[in-house]
């Protein structure tokens, strides 16, 4: 089976809301989340179906998108909401199958392989996970059935949104072949214009083919698509509800040019906010800081340090990645800066040192509580005296794909 979560950071969005009180359901109204209208990265996350009618379409500007709707509502992304939710799912369905394999934040592939005695109807089986879903985190998912990863993904896409679909292989000249070519996985928006040329407008039209043709034009990703669109793929169920995160990262692009310390200070603790907030979720702790800038010529250079004892501190990563801006900055100005924690350990316990902060618990309980304050109050809940009146965002940047995987072209 193929799990994936309908408009997913705005349906954890819209659930959250309703669960804490909230009457209006984000799904039922022109809405999006988006980044900040005034920066660069201000764009259309995630959509309701609602806003599909004004024809806003996922990764246009918020800019653009308000022209369409001018009532539309904006909310700012969340993601260590979004990582809860999509968490609190692997959770339930541990109670079906070990064998899980977290694709993306939102979506998941399941392994029932020689589970018939247990579940002899599979379909039966999806409803029933889907309702769970839906009845006890109030979001919506769709499930695709099939004997192979390639195809039940491609029967999630089929039917949404709240809806089980079956494709399994004697059914992919009905239901998919008369699909658009790019609608295939691994045909993007590079690809598909290379098959317009050779006549190629449907996964029919694939399918049928010449591979060596194929080959010629394409390479190795020719033969690829062309399995793809016969139904051909063998790939197993990686196992890997638990993410294996390396590292946290954080980076923001700036609207402008930045050619004061301070204020690069500044802007990488709103980095640092958003770093030590997910490594202190996550249970960790780093040993090792690294810092990126990039200048307003797209010249790019960086700086770590490997720290004496591992840290979770928001105040200590700024302190280490203050230090290291201040060592490599050539006084150029500056576009991009970016915040990376690595090496990471649990912080079940911290090893101290004779010269550390003598009220280093007191510190922890204090990040521990405004991370709590901004999970349920937003981000803005709580700042700090500094950004007054600077004209800058308290926290800034946000998803990294070594904490939250988004989509990967491997199976």
């Amino acid at each position: 089976m193929h799990i994936d979560v309908n408009s997913a950071y705005l349906s954890w969005e819209a659930a959250y809301r309703m669960q804490q009180g909230s009457s209006l359901d984000l799904r039922d109204i022109p809405s999006v989340i988006g980044g900040d209208v005034e920066s660069r990265h201000g764009i259309v996350l995630a959509k309701s179906i609602p806003a599909k009618k004004y024809n806003i379409q996922t990764g246009e500007t918020l800019f653009s998108a308000r022209q369409k709707c001018p009532e539309l509502i904006v909310i700012p992304p969340h993601y260590e909401l979004y990582m809860m939710a999509s968490n609190a799912m692997i959770d339930i369905l541990n109670d079906y199958t070990p064998a899980i394999q977290r694709f993306s934040v939102d979506e998941m592939f399941l392994d029932f392989t020689s589970m018939e005695y247990h579940y002899p109807d599979p379909i039966e089986l999806a409803y029933s996970i889907k309702d769970r879903i839906k009845h006890e985190l109030g979001f919506t998912v769709s499930i695709g059935i099939s004997n192979n990863k390639l195809l039940a993904k491609m029967g999630s896409d089929l039917k949404k949104p709240d809806a089980v679909t079956t494709l399994y292989p004697d059914e992919i000249s009905k239901k998919m072949w008369p699909l658009p070519v790019e609608d295939l996985f691994m045909v993007g928006r590079a690809t598909a214009p290379k098959l317009h040329k050779l006549n190629i407008f449907t996964i029919g039209d694939l399918a049928a083919y010449d591979s060596d043709i194929l080959k010629s034009k394409l390479k190795s990703h020719g033969i690829v698509i062309w399995n793809f669109a016969n139904g051909n793929e063998n790939s197993d169920v990686r196992k890997s509800n638990v993410i294996d995160v390396k590292g946290i990262g954080n980076s923001t692009t700036i609207s402008f040019d930045v050619t004061d310390r301070k204020e690069a200070h500044l802007i990488l603790l709103s980095l640092c906010e958003m770093v030590g907030m997910r490594l202190r979720h996550q249970e960790s702790c780093c040993n090792l800081v690294a810092i990126s800038i990039k200048s307003h010529d797209f010249i790019s250079y960086s700086r770590q340090r490997k720290l004496y004892y591992p840290i979770d501190s928001t105040a200590k990563i700024w302190r280490v990645a203050a230090a290291l801006f201040d060592e490599v900055w050539k006084g150029e100005p500056v576009r991009n800066l970016g915040v990376r924690a690595s090496e990471l350990c649990t912080n079940e316990f911290i090893q101290t040192t004779m010269f550390d902060d003598k009220d280093i618990e007191k510190t922890r309980d204090l990040d521990n509580t405004i991370d709590k304050v901004r999970l349920k109050y937003g981000t803005a809940a709580i700042i700090r005296g500094s950004f007054l009146h600077s004209g800058l965002s308290p926290i800034n940047g946000g998803i990294g794909e070594e904490s939250y995987p988004v989509m990967t072209s491997i199976l």
